[in-house]
Protein backbone atom coordinates (compact mmCIF):
# COMPACT_ATOMS: atom_id res chain seq x y z
CA UNK A 1 0.00 0.00 0.00
CA UNK A 2 1.58 3.50 -1.10
CA UNK A 3 2.06 7.03 0.82
CA UNK A 4 -1.60 9.05 0.20
CA UNK A 5 -0.41 11.28 -2.21
CA UNK A 6 0.43 15.41 -1.07
CA UNK A 7 -1.23 18.31 -0.72
CA UNK A 8 0.07 21.21 -3.58
CA UNK A 9 0.02 23.14 -0.31
CA UNK A 10 3.01 21.74 1.73
CA UNK A 11 5.28 23.36 3.47
CA UNK A 12 9.06 24.08 1.86
CA UNK A 13 11.14 21.28 2.39
CA UNK A 14 14.72 21.85 4.97
CA UNK A 15 17.02 19.79 3.57
CA UNK A 16 19.53 22.95 2.42
CA UNK A 17 22.81 20.50 1.20
CA UNK A 18 21.12 18.12 -0.39
CA UNK A 19 18.46 20.27 -2.14
CA UNK A 20 21.94 22.29 -3.26
CA UNK A 21 22.88 19.75 -5.70
CA UNK A 22 21.03 18.97 -8.94
CA UNK A 23 20.78 15.44 -9.35
CA UNK A 24 23.00 13.90 -12.31
CA UNK A 25 21.41 10.88 -13.86
CA UNK A 26 23.49 9.00 -16.72
CA UNK A 27 23.55 10.22 -20.12
CA UNK A 28 22.80 7.30 -21.80
CA UNK A 29 19.40 6.79 -20.83
CA UNK A 30 16.02 8.01 -22.49
CA UNK A 31 13.05 9.25 -20.95
CA UNK A 32 10.37 7.90 -19.60
CA UNK A 33 6.49 8.92 -19.32
CA UNK A 34 4.91 11.13 -17.86
CA UNK A 35 3.71 10.81 -14.55
CA UNK A 36 0.15 10.64 -13.41
CA UNK A 37 -1.57 13.87 -12.20
CA UNK A 38 0.22 14.92 -9.11
CA UNK A 39 -2.68 17.42 -7.83
CA UNK A 40 -4.55 15.10 -6.17
CA UNK A 41 -5.90 15.45 -2.64
CA UNK A 42 -4.44 13.21 0.56
CA UNK A 43 -4.72 12.73 4.04
CA UNK A 44 -1.14 13.15 5.07
CA UNK A 45 0.79 16.67 5.09
CA UNK A 46 4.37 16.43 5.66
CA UNK A 47 5.67 19.42 7.93
CA UNK A 48 9.05 20.09 8.19
CA UNK A 49 11.18 20.77 11.55
CA UNK A 50 14.00 23.68 10.36
CA UNK A 51 15.87 22.78 13.83
CA UNK A 52 15.78 19.10 13.60
CA UNK A 53 19.17 18.81 11.64
CA UNK A 54 21.75 20.63 13.43
CA UNK A 55 24.69 20.86 10.84
CA UNK A 56 27.58 20.38 12.95
CA UNK A 57 26.06 16.93 13.97
CA UNK A 58 28.30 13.90 11.96
CA UNK A 59 26.47 12.32 9.51
CA UNK A 60 23.53 9.74 10.76
CA UNK A 61 24.86 6.95 8.03
CA UNK A 62 27.76 7.42 5.88
CA UNK A 63 28.35 4.31 2.89
CA UNK A 64 31.18 4.74 0.86
CA UNK A 65 32.00 2.09 -1.75
CA UNK A 66 30.20 -0.61 -0.46
CA UNK A 67 30.05 -3.52 -2.04
CA UNK A 68 28.22 -6.85 -0.96
CA UNK A 69 27.84 -10.40 -2.65
CA UNK A 70 25.04 -12.76 -1.89
CA UNK A 71 26.68 -16.68 -2.36
CA UNK A 72 27.91 -15.95 -5.68
CA UNK A 73 25.65 -12.65 -6.69
CA UNK A 74 27.18 -9.17 -6.92
CA UNK A 75 23.93 -7.83 -4.95
CA UNK A 76 25.18 -4.21 -4.66
CA UNK A 77 28.20 -2.53 -6.23
CA UNK A 78 30.79 0.36 -5.42
CA UNK A 79 27.16 2.57 -3.10
CA UNK A 80 28.01 5.58 -1.63
CA UNK A 81 25.37 7.16 0.29
CA UNK A 82 25.03 9.50 3.34
CA UNK A 83 22.69 10.74 5.40
CA UNK A 84 21.85 13.34 7.47
CA UNK A 85 20.01 13.79 11.25
CA UNK A 86 16.30 15.07 10.88
CA UNK A 87 15.86 13.68 7.09
CA UNK A 88 13.80 11.12 5.66
CA UNK A 89 15.19 8.92 2.47
CA UNK A 90 13.10 7.02 0.30
CA UNK A 91 15.39 3.65 -1.06
CA UNK A 92 13.79 2.75 -4.68
CA UNK A 93 14.60 -0.10 -6.96
CA UNK A 94 12.97 -3.04 -8.27
CA UNK A 95 12.80 -6.30 -6.67
CA UNK A 96 16.32 -7.58 -6.77
CA UNK A 97 18.03 -4.64 -7.26
CA UNK A 98 19.73 -4.65 -3.46
CA UNK A 99 17.60 -2.84 -1.39
CA UNK A 100 17.69 -5.61 1.37
CA UNK A 101 20.82 -6.36 0.61
CA UNK A 102 22.13 -2.58 1.43
CA UNK A 103 20.29 -2.84 4.48
CA UNK A 104 21.31 -5.88 5.82
CA UNK A 105 24.91 -4.50 5.51
CA UNK A 106 24.57 -1.94 7.53
CA UNK A 107 22.48 -3.53 9.55
CA UNK A 108 25.35 -6.32 9.97
CA UNK A 109 23.36 -9.22 7.90
CA UNK A 110 24.97 -9.23 5.31
CA UNK A 111 28.90 -8.72 5.35
CA UNK A 112 30.75 -6.72 2.41
CA UNK A 113 32.95 -7.65 0.56
CA UNK A 114 34.66 -4.39 0.75
CA UNK A 115 33.56 -0.52 1.76
CA UNK A 116 32.90 1.15 4.28
CA UNK A 117 29.85 1.98 6.90
CA UNK A 118 29.59 4.50 9.41
CA UNK A 119 26.61 5.56 12.11
CA UNK A 120 27.38 8.77 13.29
CA UNK A 121 31.02 9.08 12.91
CA UNK A 122 32.08 5.62 14.33
CA UNK A 123 32.37 2.15 13.05
CA UNK A 124 29.53 0.64 12.12
CA UNK A 125 29.91 -2.23 14.39
CA UNK A 126 30.84 0.19 17.10
CA UNK A 127 27.76 1.40 16.58
CA UNK A 128 25.73 -1.00 16.64
CA UNK A 129 27.13 -2.13 19.88
CA UNK A 130 26.06 1.07 21.43
CA UNK A 131 22.30 0.52 19.89
CA UNK A 132 22.39 3.48 17.73
CA UNK A 133 20.72 1.74 14.79
CA UNK A 134 17.38 0.42 14.47
CA UNK A 135 16.18 -1.93 12.07
CA UNK A 136 12.92 -3.44 10.66
CA UNK A 137 13.28 -6.27 8.43
CA UNK A 138 11.39 -6.96 5.50
CA UNK A 139 9.95 -10.24 6.44
CA UNK A 140 10.31 -11.55 10.11
CA UNK A 141 10.68 -14.88 11.33
CA UNK A 142 7.97 -15.27 13.48
CA UNK A 143 5.57 -18.41 14.56
CA UNK A 144 2.35 -16.30 14.82
CA UNK A 145 1.51 -19.00 16.88
CA UNK A 146 3.44 -18.44 19.57
CA UNK A 147 2.56 -16.73 22.59
CA UNK A 148 3.83 -13.17 22.01
CA UNK A 149 1.95 -9.88 23.19
CA UNK A 150 2.45 -7.02 21.48
CA UNK A 151 3.84 -5.27 24.28
CA UNK A 152 6.35 -7.95 24.31
CA UNK A 153 7.37 -7.69 20.97
CA UNK A 154 7.88 -4.10 21.38
CA UNK A 155 10.03 -4.52 24.81
CA UNK A 156 12.62 -6.90 22.80
CA UNK A 157 13.56 -3.25 21.47
CA UNK A 158 14.45 -2.69 24.95
CA UNK A 159 16.60 -5.76 25.50
CA UNK A 160 20.41 -4.14 24.46
CA UNK A 161 19.86 -1.91 27.77
CA UNK A 162 18.88 -4.18 30.38
CA UNK A 163 22.14 -5.98 31.01
CA UNK A 164 22.64 -9.52 31.79
CA UNK A 165 19.53 -9.77 33.67
CA UNK A 166 17.27 -8.70 30.87
CA UNK A 167 14.71 -7.68 33.31
CA UNK A 168 12.91 -4.39 32.05
CA UNK A 169 14.00 -1.01 34.10
CA UNK A 170 11.01 1.92 34.63
CA UNK A 171 12.91 4.04 31.43
CA UNK A 172 12.38 0.81 29.35
CA UNK A 173 8.84 0.50 30.18
CA UNK A 174 7.93 4.02 29.61
CA UNK A 175 9.91 3.67 26.17
CA UNK A 176 7.67 1.00 25.30
CA UNK A 177 4.74 2.36 26.37
CA UNK A 178 5.73 5.74 24.09
CA UNK A 179 6.18 3.60 21.23
CA UNK A 180 3.23 2.25 21.52
CA UNK A 181 1.10 5.27 21.68
CA UNK A 182 3.31 6.54 18.59
CA UNK A 183 2.38 3.70 16.12
CA UNK A 184 -1.41 3.66 17.62
CA UNK A 185 -1.48 0.47 19.25
CA UNK A 186 -1.48 1.29 22.83
CA UNK A 187 -5.00 -0.53 23.07
CA UNK A 188 -3.79 -3.44 21.81
CA UNK A 189 -1.16 -4.05 23.91
CA UNK A 190 -1.98 -7.08 25.38
CA UNK A 191 -2.48 -9.27 21.87
CA UNK A 192 -1.55 -11.41 21.06
CA UNK A 193 0.45 -10.55 17.19
CA UNK A 194 -1.34 -13.82 15.77
CA UNK A 195 -4.28 -11.71 16.07
CA UNK A 196 -3.69 -8.60 14.67
CA UNK A 197 -4.07 -7.21 11.15
CA UNK A 198 -0.95 -7.44 8.30
CA UNK A 199 -0.84 -3.79 9.12
CA UNK A 200 -0.97 -3.76 12.56
CA UNK A 201 1.65 -6.61 12.90
CA UNK A 202 4.05 -3.90 10.80
CA UNK A 203 3.37 -0.78 13.09
CA UNK A 204 3.90 -3.70 15.93
CA UNK A 205 7.41 -3.82 14.87
CA UNK A 206 7.56 -0.65 14.10
CA UNK A 207 7.09 -0.30 17.28
CA UNK A 208 9.75 -2.44 18.43
CA UNK A 209 12.66 -0.22 16.40
CA UNK A 210 11.09 2.94 17.95
CA UNK A 211 11.13 1.82 21.72
CA UNK A 212 14.96 1.35 20.98
CA UNK A 213 15.59 5.18 20.34
CA UNK A 214 18.24 5.00 18.06
CA UNK A 215 19.29 7.80 16.23
CA UNK A 216 19.14 5.65 13.05
CA UNK A 217 16.01 3.86 11.54
CA UNK A 218 16.35 1.06 8.76
CA UNK A 219 13.36 -0.11 7.48
CA UNK A 220 12.67 -2.58 4.64
CA UNK A 221 9.46 -2.63 2.53
CA UNK A 222 7.50 -0.74 6.12
CA UNK A 223 4.55 -0.49 3.60
CA UNK A 224 4.26 -4.69 2.52
CA UNK A 225 0.98 -5.32 3.11
CA UNK A 226 -0.34 -2.75 4.94
CA UNK A 227 -3.47 -0.90 4.43
CA UNK A 228 -4.63 2.99 3.68
CA UNK A 229 -4.85 3.63 7.47
CA UNK A 230 -1.55 1.74 8.79
CA UNK A 231 0.36 3.46 5.52
CA UNK A 232 -1.09 6.70 6.72
CA UNK A 233 0.27 5.96 10.08
CA UNK A 234 3.53 4.47 8.77
CA UNK A 235 4.02 7.95 7.81
CA UNK A 236 3.37 10.26 10.13
CA UNK A 237 5.34 7.85 12.41
CA UNK A 238 8.76 8.08 9.84
CA UNK A 239 8.28 12.22 9.77
CA UNK A 240 7.94 12.60 13.56
CA UNK A 241 10.82 10.48 13.96
CA UNK A 242 13.06 12.70 11.84
CA UNK A 243 11.39 15.47 13.22
CA UNK A 244 13.16 14.38 16.66
CA UNK A 245 16.20 14.43 14.86
CA UNK A 246 16.53 10.67 13.88
CA UNK A 247 17.82 9.71 10.44
CA UNK A 248 15.07 7.43 8.40
CA UNK A 249 16.07 5.58 5.85
CA UNK A 250 13.23 3.31 4.04
CA UNK A 251 12.58 1.17 0.86
CA UNK A 252 9.42 1.07 -0.72
CA UNK A 253 8.26 -0.16 -4.49
CA UNK A 254 5.96 2.64 -5.34
CA UNK A 255 6.43 6.62 -5.69
CA UNK A 256 2.82 7.45 -4.92
CA UNK A 257 2.58 10.05 -2.22
CA UNK A 258 5.94 9.41 -1.86
CA UNK A 259 6.93 13.47 -1.61
CA UNK A 260 4.44 14.20 1.37
CA UNK A 261 6.73 11.64 3.63
CA UNK A 262 10.53 11.31 2.03
CA UNK A 263 13.26 14.28 1.97
CA UNK A 264 15.13 12.45 -0.35
CA UNK A 265 14.92 9.66 -2.49
CA UNK A 266 17.59 7.39 -3.85
CA UNK A 267 17.31 5.45 -6.81
CA UNK A 268 18.95 1.41 -6.64
CA UNK A 269 20.09 -0.96 -9.27
CA UNK A 270 22.93 -3.08 -7.73
CA UNK A 271 24.81 0.26 -8.09
CA UNK A 272 23.17 3.73 -6.61
CA UNK A 273 22.33 5.34 -10.25
CA UNK A 274 20.91 8.52 -8.20
CA UNK A 275 20.60 10.67 -5.10
CA UNK A 276 18.88 13.69 -4.36
CA UNK A 277 15.34 15.95 -2.87
CA UNK A 278 12.30 13.81 -3.52
CA UNK A 279 10.10 15.79 -6.33
CA UNK A 280 13.72 15.82 -8.71
CA UNK A 281 14.18 12.14 -8.13
CA UNK A 282 10.80 11.49 -9.28
CA UNK A 283 11.10 12.59 -12.51
CA UNK A 284 9.91 10.01 -15.45
CA UNK A 285 13.24 10.58 -17.14
CA UNK A 286 15.28 8.96 -13.80
CA UNK A 287 12.43 6.77 -12.61
CA UNK A 288 13.49 4.87 -16.14
CA UNK A 289 16.74 4.25 -15.11
CA UNK A 290 15.87 2.12 -12.29
CA UNK A 291 12.82 0.79 -13.41
CA UNK A 292 13.09 1.09 -17.18
CA UNK A 293 10.47 2.21 -19.50
CA UNK A 294 6.64 2.89 -18.57
CA UNK A 295 5.21 0.39 -20.53
CA UNK A 296 7.59 -1.98 -17.94
CA UNK A 297 5.95 -4.00 -15.84
CA UNK A 298 8.37 -3.10 -12.87
CA UNK A 299 7.67 0.77 -13.95
CA UNK A 300 6.75 2.41 -10.41
CA UNK A 301 3.89 4.51 -12.30
CA UNK A 302 2.06 1.21 -12.97
CA UNK A 303 1.47 0.33 -9.32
Amino acid sequence: MPFPHARASRRTRRIEAAHAATPRPPADHGPGAELPDAGLTAELTADRNPDAAPRDQPPALEIRDLTVTRATVLAVQDASLTLRPGTVTALLGVNGSGKSTLMDAVAGFAPARRGVVRIRGMPAETARRHSLLAYMPQSEGVDWDFPLSVADLTMQGRVGFQGLTRRPRPQDRQAAAEALARVGLTALAHRQIGQLSGGQRRRAFLARALAQGAPLLLLDEPLAGVDRVSAVAIGRILREAADAGAAVLFSVHSIEGLEAVADDAVLLRRRILLTGPTAEVLRPEHLALAFGSPDDEAAPWTR
